[in-house]
């Protein structure tokens, strides 16, 4: 279960979710690739050569082969493990995995969102985010994916939030 979902408030219902661009893989596959590439290579040198220097080009080239897969598992897991969520009540942003952030707004406390995106990110759907709380500091949010329709989406819930106290009714979505 993810942590939005298991941090629900009674009555509370995610609208949209969404998380991390895939475009944040982008430097960890090719850092992988300068320690992956020279790996292989060893490695390929290792099986045709004799004597003591195969085994060690054959550890060197397996330790490069190691650490270019570590550096794409980090990245891979630092992805899987961010979160974005509107809720009918709140907005809900949690990264990390080892060490957890969380950011949890009352939708009567958006103040403002805001979204930034370069001409990269407008041809592949990404951008960043910055939400500001009534009284708090700008809170951005780095390569989020489908940034104008989290934007969106929040100011929906805003709206109906606002509808709903001046007519002195619950309204739900």
């Amino acid at each position: 279960m993810s942590y939005v979902e298991s941090n629900l408030i009674p009555g509370e219902k995610v609208l949209y979710k969404t998380g991390l661009h895939w475009i944040v893989l982008c430097w960890p596959i090719v850092a992988s690739l300068i320690f992956a590439l020279p790996g292989l290579f060893l490695l390929a040198i290792s099986m045709g050569a004799t004597g003591s220097k195969s085994g060690g080009l054959a550890v060197v080239g397996f330790m490069n082969v190691v650490i270019a897969a570590g550096v794409v598992l980090v990245g891979y897991l630092s992805r899987a493990a961010t979160e974005m969520a509107v809720t009918n009540k709140r907005v809900i942003i949690k990264t990390g995995l080892l060490r957890r952030r969380t950011f949890e707004l009352l939708m009567s406390k958006v103040e403002s969102i805001g979204v930034d995106e370069g001409i990269l990110g407008r041809i592949l759907g990404y951008g960043s985010v910055v939400v500001h709380g009534t009284g708090g500091t700008p809170e951005p949010f780095r390569k989020v994916e489908h940034p104008l329709e989290f934007r969106r989406q929040v100011q929906q819930q805003i709206e109906i939030s606002e509808q709903s106290r001046s007519s002195g009714q619950k309204v739900t979505a």
